[in-house]
């Protein structure tokens, strides 16, 4: 089951969002143009994803909160094949969060006003802190937390660190298993 509006997920170009099993877009959200949501992903409320000029692709059991904003970089005569925004299963995109033709792994937790530009990569199992600023470019090597303007490897992530991944995607899948539920017609 899926649930949103017919404004919140909307064709761009004669091009239709794809969502997979058991996806929540909040009402107050956007989905637009070329993207696909995996099963049990969630976008919530205020967030925009906008494939518009390229495409976006985010995994399974991944979490966009509250007005985050996800985007791509267009091709053109600056950047011939443009940066798409790629987006692994797992990862909880916290409040406020851009992220702007990037990369991102599995297992990622990306902190709430945190900003991932164009070409940079995320690898696997990384955190990103809040406010972080990720430069145009960069690569975040796995397995390490990763803070600051511009962000910059404070250390390796313990093992409890490692298994909130998957708790927080279980969190936010149960969270939205019990919207859905309230938001389907009695």
């Amino acid at each position: 089951m899926q649930h949103y509006t017919a404004t919140s997920v909307r064709s761009f170009a004669g091009i239709s969002p794809a969502l997979g099993q058991r996806v929540l877009v909040d009402p107050s959200a956007v989905v637009l143009g070329d993207v696909e949501l995996g099963d049990d992903a969630s976008v919530w409320p205020q967030a925009v994803i906008r494939g518009d000029m390229h495409r976006i692709r985010i995994g399974a059991r991944t979490s966009v909160q509250d007005g985050s904003v996800l985007h791509i970089t267009h091709a053109g005569p600056y950047n011939p094949e443009g940066w798409p925004l790629l987006v692994g299963a797992e990862v909880t995109i916290g409040h406020n969060a851009t992220l702007h033709g990037c990369t991102i792994g599995n297992r990622v937790l990306i902190g709430m006003g945190a900003t991932i530009m164009d070409g940079a990569i995320v690898e696997d199992e990384v955190v990103v802190g809040a406010c972080a600023l990720v430069t145009p470019g960069k690569t975040l090597r796995r397995g390490y937390l990763y803070a600051g303007s511009p962000a910059r490897e404070v250390r390796p992530l313990t093992a409890a660190e490692r298994d909130y991944f998957s708790y927080s995607a279980d969190n936010y899948v149960r969270l939205k298993d019990r919207h859905l539920a309230e938001l389907e017609p009695a």
